[in-house]
């Protein structure tokens, strides 16, 4: 995938595919992109991947990250606009896609939530670790990194070198930006009445391991406000399940019945998930 830029832009993979479906991928408070690397190959079977990769020092808004975001989707529609397009967000990115699916429903097909930091605000105590990053200084956060990576991740489930770059990926994230994406996830308020205007089938997963955010609670409230929504519990899965050997993004959509003609295949084999 390419570089990431001054402004957020689609990672394409090596292997573009302009006549499958479009999957647009939003990520987590990294907002690189490039731990989507793990699923990328599966998703391929069926679909034209995007992944959004936000800059490093980007502190922009909810409303014009959103723009930017619906921007860039419409430009990779007009190239074929009668494909389909998924839409998926994992975590921070589960927040945008909730924005971005409000601001032009009219973009997308089917939507699949990730662990989605939606549910940010039934945990208390993320308010004063926030305020916290303002007085830890600037050296000690690669530090941090190691620590959080544990909550993070099921890290028995992650191959050595993904948990590399997980922690790598980490560390490149300026506090600055750490702060400003907490503070928007703090600020993330749609309410169940606008939630309801979501029409298209949704998908939402959730990891029942997850000790950063209340994903399965989360899941279980959307599963109440939504009418067209299937909800997938992952029994042994931290927050960042995509990383993990066992997870195939592509498989559990499969199996869940949420993919059309256009992006199914032969299931080769039935996943434990």
């Amino acid at each position: 995938m390419s570089e990431i830029n001054r402004k957020p832009v689609f990672l394409t993979p090596n292997k573009v595919q302009p006549h499958y479906p479009l999957f647009v991928f939003l990520p987590g408070m990294d907002g690189t992109g490039r731990l989507l690397r793990s699923q990328t190959e599966g998703l391929e079977v069926g679909f034209d991947v995007r992944c959004l990769s936000i800059p490093l020092d980007d502190l922009t808004s909810w409303e014009d990250l959103t723009q930017q975001v619906v921007d860039l989707i419409e430009l990779e529609i007009a190239k074929n606009p009668q494909r389909q397009v998924y839409l998926c967000g994992e975590s921070f990115g589960g927040c945008l896609a909730i924005k971005v699916a409000l601001y032009s429903p009219q973009l997308f097909d089917k939507i699949i939530l990730v662990n989605s930091a939606s549910s940010f605000h039934r945990r208390s105590w993320y308010s004063w670790v926030s305020q916290l990053i303002n007085v830890v200084p600037r050296w000690l956060f690669p530090f941090g990194a190691l620590g959080l990576l544990a909550v993070l991740a099921s890290l028995d489930r992650i191959a050595p070198a993904d948990r590399q770059d997980m922690l790598h990926t980490m560390r490149s994230v300026p506090p600055e930006t750490v702060l400003w994406r907490i503070t928007l996830v703090k600020e993330f308020d749609v309410s169940d009445v606008q939630l309801r205007q979501l029409t298209q089938p949704i998908l939402v997963v959730a990891s029942k391991r997850d000790r950063l955010l209340p994903s399965v609670a989360e899941a279980h409230h959307l599963s109440q406000v939504l009418d067209n929504v299937k909800t997938v519990f992952l029994p042994y899965s931290g927050h960042a399940c995509l990383v993990e050997e066992d997870i195939n993004l592509y498989d559990i959509m499969q199996i869940e019945d949420f993919l059309d003609r256009a992006s199914q295949s032969e299931l080769p084999y039935v996943v434990d998930y």
